[in-house]
């Protein structure tokens, strides 16, 4: 299996940074559209692949750039995650996930997979680390039988084989 991470496109809540940090669900400025339409250039998508989507505005017009729709998978363990987190420090907006509900409402073809996990309220920003690797260990496991692995989430962009 091969995995490829790869970072949403510049996105609104960047713009005029720090300041617009607690704006809900923010999407991708034009830049970032053009960042995804570019990528899309360099990788390949098979049919057969698995692409896991955070379940962010930002990571999902990502995807929509960057593949089909039927191709994408939902998952709350690939939205935002920065570890070790502060638990004093405040939840910015611009980090809230869609509920399941919300992704429903917004999107429609889009598969979810969520394992059962609690997660859909708070993210996986503030899971402990244990939990979040247990779950992550699941999450590789669960998707081992596909060619490859195309999460697109907010870690940043790199490959492994």
């Amino acid at each position: 299996m091969d995995l490829t991470f790869i970072r949403h496109g510049h996105a609104e809540h960047l713009l005029h940074y720090p300041h617009q940090l607690n704006q809900l669900h923010p999407g991708l400025t034009e830049q970032g559209k053009r960042q995804a339409t570019e990528l899309r250039k360099q990788i390949k998508i098979l049919p057969e692949d698995l692409v896991l989507v955070s379940p962010s505005k930002r990571t999902i017009e990502t995807a929509f750039l960057l593949t089909s729709s039927d191709k994408l998978t939902v998952c709350p363990l690939v939205g935002p995650r920065m570890f070790p987190q502060n638990p004093e420090f405040p939840v910015l907006r611009c980090d809230l996930i869609y509920s399941k509900d919300e992704l429903n409402a917004q999107y429609t073809g889009l598969r979810i997979l969520d394992f059962g996990l609690d997660c859909w309220l708070n993210g996986v920003n503030r899971m402990e680390e244990h939990l979040f690797e247990a779950y992550a260990g699941q999450l590789i496991v669960d998707t081992d039988s596909q060619t490859d692995f195309f999460p697109t989430n907010e870690t940043g962009f790199f490959s492994i084989s």
